[in-house]
């Protein structure tokens, strides 16, 4: 009787720790799919698409700081994204919405309004930057590559509170460097934990990087970002990877990066992110990429440990089941045939009885 208790014990408690593992696997699971929707950087190229049939991709390339890429290598790179979606015959009706780009670099610059003074981070942008990253706008408007003048910049919130004391900033007269610039527009930040533990550049201004060269006389770029329809599996990859000058940069494709194939394909590489040897600064929004991805990885080994437990038991527990199965199958099926032969034995005997009976009685 005890031993019998103390069975039941055990299996309701191996029980409830499958049913529990297999709840914090699900939990796992939706954090994950919440952490690979939580960037929007990432995702320009699901946004881009909007209702079309045709596919796209997104990706970036990171230079390394000692080159030298210029505007002048972004513009001829533009030329061979036109020839490569010509030669994949996708231009018969114009390349409109085939494709978008932006470019970006870092810097530093001091600010003034009529109040206060500030050193900023400064991004300097061109393309459509603000397809790529959509930050909230808090006030005023986003510039854009075809505007004719290059004399607005946008605010970060705090920023705007520290010269201005407010974000109601449109039009505002604001001096960079000295020169005088007009305020956008103030925006707010991205808000995810991830962004503002990758973001350490403090207070902040976007501006156009044609009036940022003008200031600094640096033409270089840090950050190139690609949508690009895809005909066919890598194409935008290839073609960056191809095309554009990396000058000894990197190529990341940002679609699809938190999917899992490319989790577990990212799992035997978490220990090299601390190791960095290729000269490469990345931007904030690569670097919070980075941190959810390396999450994201970490969770999925964990949603394994806690699968396998379930999955064994369930397993052990189907196996048992066939064979259980199995058994009670193959003994109906012998019993039936051994009753069919002796009930076909019985049929043969009673035949022969009637006929010895037959002739008796004749």
């Amino acid at each position: 009787m005890r031993i019998g208790r103390y069975n039941f014990t055990w299996r309701a408690i191996w029980h409830s720790c499958c049913i529990l593992m297999f709840i914090l696997a699900l939990v796992c699971i939706l954090v994950i799919n919440a952490l690979a929707h939580r960037l929007d950087s990432q995702r320009t190229a699901e946004h881009w698409k909007g209702e079309s049939k045709e596919s796209f991709s997104q990706v970036s390339c990171f230079i390394p700081a000692a080159s030298s890429v210029t505007r002048n290598d972004i513009y001829g790179f533009r030329y061979k994204v036109l020839d490569a979606l010509h030669t994949a015959a996708l231009d018969a009706d114009g390349t409109d919405g085939l494709w978008v780009d932006a470019w970006s670099r870092e810097g530093k610059v001091k600010l003034s309004s009529s109040r206060a003074s500030t050193d900023a981070s400064a991004v300097a942008v061109d393309g459509e930057y603000f397809t790529f990253h959509r930050l909230h706008l808090l006030s005023g408007s986003y510039f854009r590559e075809s505007d004719l003048m290059k004399d607005k910049v946008l605010l970060d919130e705090e920023i705007a509170w520290k010269l201005y004391g407010g974000t109601e900033l449109e039009g505002m007269a604001i001096k960079v460097n000295g020169q005088d610039f007009l305020v956008g527009g103030v925006v707010e930040r991205e808000q995810g934990a991830e962004s503002r533990r990758a973001y350490t550049s403090g207070a902040g201004v976007y501006m156009s990087y044609d009036a940022y060269v003008k200031l600094t006389g640096d033409d270089r770029v840090d950050c190139y970002e690609l949508v690009l329809a895809e005909p066919v599996k890598d194409f935008a990859r290839q073609t960056a990877e191809s095309a554009f000058p990396l000058k000894g940069g990197e190529v990341v494709v940002n679609t699809g990066r938190f999917t899992l194939p490319r989790l577990i394909s990212h799992i035997p590489k978490l220990g090299d992110r601390a190791i960095q040897s290729n000269g490469i600064r990345y931007p904030y929004w690569e670097n919070a990429a980075r941190i959810v991805e390396d999450r994201c990885s970490i969770l999925l080994i964990v949603t394994v440990v806690f699968l396998l437990l379930p999955l064994i038991t369930a397993a052990v527990f189907i196996v048992q089941l066939l064979r259980y199965g199995s058994e009670i199958l193959t003994e109906s099926v012998l019993l039936r045939i051994a009753e069919d032969a002796r009930e076909a034995i019985r049929v043969r005997q009673r035949r022969r009885w009637e006929k010895r009976q037959g002739r008796h009685d004749a």
